[in-house]
């Protein structure tokens, strides 16, 4: 199975200037990614409360992430302006994508950071697949999950998503039962957990479980 790679660019914005980075992002961003060689998509995660605002593209192959680094650059450039905010940049492989269904206006994720040393890394996606996926299928109001790993780093990130933040408030106390029981029979450690508003949802990822 082909690696797909993305890149996210988390924005820590200035919360009175959101809607205007959304429209930003869909009316100007996504086209001008829509013509970068090797570009499938991007989603738009954002959190009002704290302004904290997740931008990711998703790419063919790891030849095009790295090509369209000068062109992403000038695009990030002009929305932190938009959205008043700083920007920092992570890669990533997506080891793992599985939809139910696809997500429409008005859903929300669930997102969790972890840590664990590289030799920990396979077992770590053979547990969220094995085990942790067939629960997160079950949840009422389940749209799609992912796994996204950095190796170099020995992170990375989980990605619930759900019809409406009413279910994802339904199945916090599940999500967390899951989440930690992953957590430690991967040997890895939560990092950071944060529930996001989806304002844009294009990653156009295929299957990949």
């Amino acid at each position: 199975m082909p690696i797909v790679f993305a890149r996210s660019t988390t924005i820590q914005a200035h919360p009175s200037y959101i809607d205007a980075g959304i429209k930003h992002v869909r009316d100007t961003v996504m086209p001008a990614l829509a013509d970068v060689e090797g570009c499938l998509g991007m989603s738009l995660l954002i959190d009002r409360g704290t302004g904290r605002c997740i931008a990711t593209s998703s790419w063919r192959d790891e030849e095009s992430l790295r090509a369209s680094e000068g062109q992403v650059l000038k695009l990030r450039d002009v929305a932190a302006e938009v959205f008043h905010g700083t920007t920092e940049v992570s890669r990533w492989d997506i080891a793992v994508m599985h939809r139910d269904h696809h997500s429409d206006r008005g859903a929300y994720c669930r997102v969790t950071w972890v840590k664990t040393e590289s030799a920990h890394m396979d077992r770590a996606v053979d547990v969220w697949k094995m085990a942790a996926l067939p629960k997160m299928e079950e949840l009422d109001g389940f749209c799609s999950a992912s796994l996204m790993l950095d190796h170099a780093a020995g992170r990375g990130v989980s990605s619930l998503t759900f019809d409406s933040s009413e279910a994802m408030e339904r199945n916090r106390e599940r999500i967390d039962r899951i989440r930690d029981e992953w957590v430690r029979e991967s040997n890895a450690e939560v990092l950071d957990t944060c529930e996001f508003e989806l304002a844009i949802a294009h990653l156009h990822v295929p299957e990949m479980a």
